[in-house]
């Protein structure tokens, strides 16, 4: 048998968020932790996101005075996950415990010094569920200093966000023109600016800030965390997992674990074998995962006998591919585009099928299950000139001139009349006309009858708060018109290896593997086949590497 070359505590496969938390998990107790990471850049798929973490009961919802429990959570979860009778990932046994070690999970990066603040009033996606929240659950990090790093901010992966300013200011700052509300967070992220520049600072926002926090932590805690060495294997002896097979200066190199390993590696987003098998229909180059999500340990975990499960679910995120898109970059969401007035979301017969607010992850399901019966992917976005001049399309100002090459490329459409628009679009304008006009007549009543736009608060949020009598339904009626390709695009895969309430991972016949524990979305979600609120993702990964790293140090049993 082959000795080791090294030796170990602790290792950690990735360095997402539920990676970097269970190795700072780990340190907290005393011990050694290994990270390995196979890019040349650190953060995984969670630095490019917004590093929103949904975090029900947690202490902020507390001090703010807003009610919120473990029952009240439990029963919203346990509505939504109703019926699931095909998710081993999503037991009631692990979603109880979600729910009771998400809010501790919190607590402790809290103590760690990690500077995490309330979104105030994102609301959960069905928030008018029984135990549904229309302020929401969410949380994400405070704005960040990456100079703070020293020589690790050149490997911290870019994020989406370039200046300083939180998530949900961005999303408010746009309307600058018409609120002095959005005028002054816009003052705001400019003062910030001026203080950056003068005082040297370098701030960076959304899950770029959440994974500096975290590096920042983990270096402070000794960690030991290796870039650019990808795990070939998982080393096996007497059938548990001691470690892993790795190569140092070209050659191979063995280290093994005391206490375990955890995979937090990442999905399979940019596999397109593997999208084929289990997410057929869809391509590699609508995510806007982090081009290192190919998979590779969900197919080591599955060779060494792991049970995989929800294979067929990703986490939607509507895009559009501007000119010049490729492979890798970060997707133009659309979300924020079909859910404002002025705005409808059709397939290619002209039909409207879907509320265009609500959950992004169930937006790509509805467009996926729509195309088995009508041609739907891509599906056209319908706007008229009352959206062009208030709200911002593919990171355009509202009101701004658009691209000549958008309209040359066919990327853009443009008309002067709906009928016009529609053969464009090789739509037949009756059917287009017909469903403005059903549409138009929805918002005259200011109740959409056919798909409920706009009665919960999170369809609501998504749409203009200046607009009224509703935040999201607006006539289309002014011209010109234009339609642009929506797509049924991601932020990674939402299953993998099944896991138990320890994160321990499993094989078929339930039994545990002994060593191996696994977080993120290299497993089978928590959630199932749903989405409750924003950071339905990070949340549980954050939660699950630091259960998993408190079960391996024999913290809790």
């Amino acid at each position: 048998m082959d000795s080791a070359d090294e030796t170990t505590d602790f290792i950690v496969v990735g360095s997402g968020a539920g990676a970097m938390c269970s190795a700072l998990t780990m340190l907290a107790q005393g011990r050694q932790v290994l990270m390995l990471e196979k890019s040349e850049l650190v953060g995984g798929t969670t630095a490019r996101s917004g590093g929103v973490m949904w975090i029900p009961n947690n202490r902020f919802l507390k001090q703010d005075g807003i009610e919120d429990s473990y029952e009240q959570a439990l029963l919203y979860l346990e509505g939504l996950c109703e019926g699931q009778d095909d998710t081993p990932g999503s037991t009631p046994l692990r979603r109880q415990t979600y729910l009771q070690e998400a809010p501790r999970m919190l607590d402790f990066l809290l103590e760690q010094g990690i500077h995490i603040k309330r979104y105030r009033d994102w609301p959960d996606y069905y928030d008018e569920r029984p135990g549904g929240l229309a302020v929401g659950r969410c949380v994400g990090a405070d704005l960040f200093d990456v100079n703070e790093l020293g020589e690790w901010k050149e490997k911290l992966r870019p994020g989406f966000m370039q200046y300083p300013v939180m998530v949900d200011e961005a999303l408010l700052m746009t309307n600058f023109k018409r609120s002095w509300h959005s005028l002054r967070i816009l003052l705001r992220m400019l003062g910030r600016s001026v203080y950056a520049k003068l005082t040297g600072k370098e701030y960076i926002s959304a899950g770029q800030a959440l994974q500096g926090r975290l590096l920042q932590a983990l270096l402070n805690s000794g960690v030991d965390l290796r870039p650019q060495t990808p795990v070939q294997e998982l080393l096996i002896r007497d059938g548990r997992v001691i470690g892993v097979l790795t190569q140092k200066q070209g050659k191979p190199w063995r280290i093994e674990a005391r206490l375990g390993v955890l995979v937090a590696a990442g999905g399979f987003a940019h596999n397109q074998a593997m999208r084929d098998q289990y997410l057929p229909g869809t391509s590699t180059l609508w995510t806007s995962a982090a081009p290192t999500d190919t998979g590779e340990m969900i197919q080591e975990m599955m060779r060494q006998g792991a049970a995989v499960a929800q294979m067929d679910e990703m986490v939607g995120n509507q895009c559009t591919l501007p000119p010049g898109s490729r492979l890798g970059d970060i997707r133009a969401p659309v979300q924020g585009i079909t859910a404002k007035p002025h705005a409808i979301l059709v397939d290619q017969t002209g039909v409207r099928y879907m509320n265009e607010g609500g959950s992004y992850m169930a937006y790509c399901k509805g467009m996926l299950e729509r195309n088995q019966t009508a041609p739907a992917v891509p599906s056209w976005a319908i706007l008229d000139s009352q959206y062009m001049k208030k709200y911002m399309l593919a990171g355009t100002m509202p009101g701004s001139q658009k691209p000549q090459q958008w309209y040359d490329s066919g990327y853009l459409k443009k008309a002067d009349s709906l009928a016009q628009l529609a053969q464009l679009i090789d739509i037949e304008p009756a059917t287009l006309l017909a469903t403005v006009e059903r549409f138009n007549g929805f918002v005259a009543r200011n109740h959409d009858a056919d798909f409920q736009r706009g009665e919960r608060a999170y369809d609501r949020w998504l749409g203009d708060f200046l607009h009224r009598p509703s935040e999201t339904l607006g006539t289309i009626q002014q011209g010109p018109f234009y339609a642009l390709q929506v797509l049924p695009g991601d932020v990674s895969t939402y299953g993998g290896v099944v896991t138990d309430e320890c994160a321990r991972v499993l094989r078929d016949d339930g039994s545990v593997i002994p060593g191996l524990y696994a977080a993120g979305v290299s497993t089978a979600s928590v959630m199932g086949r749903i989405y409750p609120g924003a950071g339905s993702s990070i949340g549980p990964a954050c939660t699950w590497g630091y259960v998993a790293a408190r079960h391996a140090a024999g913290v809790i049993p």
